[in-house]
C-alpha cells in the first residue's frame, strides 16, 4: 500500500484519513497530501501538574514560567493543578469517599486533559509523595495520553525524578515524551522576577517537548476515538 512521509511519519493514506481532520477524501493519493498538516485545529488541552506542596517550594517559580510558555504555543490551552493548593484524602480508597470534594475536582480536570505536564523536583533521588499519591488515585485518567515533564533540583536537575515516574507512566498506559526541560541548580538560575536569567536553551526546550505533546496527543486522541483503548 502506497504511503506518505509527513508530520505524522510514513503513513498510509487511510491513516493519515484517520489521524487528521476526517477532510482527506478517501484514495487520496500520497503525492496530493504533500504538505498538508494532519494535526486538528482545536488547542490540545494541557493539564499541568504542579508536583510538591513543601513549605518554601519553588516549584511556583518554574511552573509559572512554564505556563507563561504555554501559553505562548498555539497549539495548547494550559490549565494547571496545584498539588500544593489542594487537600487530597490521607489514605487511597473509594473516590467517592468523605474528603473527596478536592479529589473529584482534579479528577474532573484529569479525564478532561487531552494531555500532562508534570512540574516536579527530586527528593532524595526521586519524586515528591503528593505527586505519587494524586497519580494512584487515578488510572483510566492517564490511559493512552502523553505526558511530558519539568524538573528541577541540584546538580541532577530533577531528572532522577523524572525517571522514577517514566516507569509509574507506562504502568498506567500513559506515553512519556522524550524530550524533558531540567533546570540544574535552579535556585540560581532564575531571577527575582520569575524568569530565567538565560532564556534562550530552556525556552526552546519548553518550544520543543510542547510540539511533541501536541503530536502526541493528536494522533493518540485520533486513535481513541477510531479504536477505543480497552487495555
Amino acid at each position: 500500500m502506497a504511503g506518505v512521509s509527513g508530520p505524522c511519519g510514513n503513513l498510509t493514506s487511510t491513516e493519515v484519513q484517520v489521524l487528521g481532520s476526517g477532510e482527506i477524501p478517501p484514495n487520496t493519493a500520497p503525492s496530493e497530501l504533500k504538505g498538508r498538516s494532519f494535526m486538528s485545529s482545536a488547542p490540545v488541552n494541557l493539564t499541568v501538574i504542579v508536583g510538591s506542596n513543601r513549605s518554601g517550594r519553588f516549584a511556583p517559580v518554574v511552573s509559572e514560567w512554564f505556563v507563561r510558555q504555554a501559553a505562548q504555543h498555539e497549539g495548547v490551552a494550559a490549565e494547571v493543578v496545584d498539588l500544593g493548593a489542594v487537600s487530597l484524602p490521607a489514605q487511597l480508597g473509594s473516590r467517592s469517599g468523605p474528603g473527596t470534594e478536592e479529589l473529584a475536582g482534579i479528577t474532573g480536570k484529569f479525564a478532561a486533559a487531552d494531555a500532562f505536564v508534570v512540574v516536579t523536583p527530586e527528593y532524595n533521588h526521586s519524586y515528591p509523595a503528593v505527586l505519587k499519591t494524586v497519580i494512584d488515585w487515578h488510572h483510566a485518567e492517564w490511559k493512552a495520553k502523553p505526558v511530558g515533564f519539568v524538573s528541577y533540583g541540584g546538580v541532577s536537575g530533577g531528572l532522577r525524578a523524572v525517571e522514577h515516574l517514566r516507569q509509574v507512566f507506562a504502568e498506567l498506559h500513559a506515553v512519556t515524551v522524550r524530550d524533558t526541560v531540567s533546570f540544574h541548580g535552579a535556585w540560581a538560575r532564575f531571577g527575582e522576577d520569575g524568569s530565567p536569567t538565560e532564556p534562550d536553551g530552556c525556552n526552546a526546550a519548553a518550544r520543543t517537548m510542547l510540539d511533541e505533546l501536541c503530536w502526541w496527543s493528536n494522533a493518540l486522541t485520533a486513535a481513541r476515538r477510531h479504536t477505543p483503548y480497552r487495555f
